[in-house]
């Protein structure tokens, strides 16, 4: 099985268009399932000569097992589930297995998610936070600017080259899921927060590795910062403005959403923005703004509680 995870991971390299981040799950996934098999003796059967493999469904339903009593989430056991399924489907297509085992699973009921996000004066409070004046402050306010501005995921915005901005159009080219370009627009206070810091971003490059000096935001090792390093960022800003929430990267893309959904912006457009390849990808904060309007009505309107 070794053998078919290396040829399983060229192949998800080379020839289908993930994401980094989907493409290392797919991997740890299917890695954790190998384990399994291993650490609990189950046979992986090959016939002598083809190379075929054996896993069968009480394999699979005993991993699955496994996961429900470490109290592994739902919405986890189902990713895990959809990578088993395109590993099968890929090794079936070789012949290295008479059938796909995964397509008999049912994923788990997945419970209906709805993302954190700031309302618009929490969200000003952010922004408008204290900043350093240093390069390394000039830096934190533009990220937080350019998420809120945008709406783009942490990655992306990790991602962003210097040459990716276009200054004299408000605009900025993102690669987002699958290597998919999208062009998006950045407002007035994020551009001008991008210029300030881009200002004296020159002094951070010194000691970067090749190839970082073309990275938008740099750590103060003149490298590319990463997301784990954004995330880091946001969680001290929330903290010094005494935002009572716990707020990451991606709340601040929830937000961006929410707030053009409440401003009255067609959902095809919020779409596009975010690069969501599927408009009931989308619709979720629909969900969100509705609940919004729904808990506003239990708190004002006297009829709501079954007053008489």
């Amino acid at each position: 099985m070794d053998q078919a995870l290396k040829d399983f991971e060229a192949h998800i390299d080379v020839e289908r268009n993930l994401s980094p981040h989907t493409r290392r799950n797919y991997i740890s996934d299917i890695r954790q399932f190998q384990k399994f098999l291993s650490d609990n003796k189950i046979p992986v059967e090959r016939r002598s000569g083809d190379r075929l493999i054996h896993v069968d469904l009480m394999a699979l339903r005993a991993f699955l097992a496994f996961l429900y009593r470490q109290n592994v989430k739902k919405v986890t056991i189902s990713r895990k589930i959809a990578s088993l399924r395109a590993f099968f489907k890929y090794l079936l297509r070789e012949g290295r297995v008479a059938y796909n085992p995964a397509d008999m699973i049912q994923s788990p009921r997945v419970e209906k998610y709805l993302p954190s996000f700031l309302s618009v004066d929490e969200a000003f409070t952010l922004v408008d936070g204290v900043f350093n004046n240093d390069v390394f402050g000039l830096r934190d306010k533009a990220i937080i600017e350019l998420l809120y501005s945008s709406g783009i995921r942490v990655g992306e915005l990790s991602g962003l080259n210097v040459d990716d901005i276009d200054w004299s159009s408000h605009l900025m080219k993102i690669r987002g899921k699958g290597r998919k370009e999208r062009i998006v627009p950045v407002g007035d206070p994020a551009m001008k927060a991008l210029k300030d810091y881009t200002g004296k971003r020159d002094t951070m490059t010194g000691s970067g590795e090749d190839g970082d000096s073309r990275a938008l935001f740099l750590n103060r090792f003149g490298s590319r910062l990463s997301t784990r390093s954004v995330a880091r960022i946001i969680d001290k800003y929330v903290l010094v403005n005494g935002i009572n929430k716990k707020i990451s990267p991606h709340s601040l893309r929830h937000s961006f959403a929410t707030h053009l959904m409440d401003g009255g912006a067609d959902m095809r457009v919020i779409q596009e923005l975010l690069g969501h390849e599927s408009l009931s990808t989308t619709q979720k904060y629909t969900s969100l703004s509705i609940g919004k309007l729904l808990e506003i009505y239990d708190k004002a309107h006297p009829k709501a509680k079954g007053g008489t």
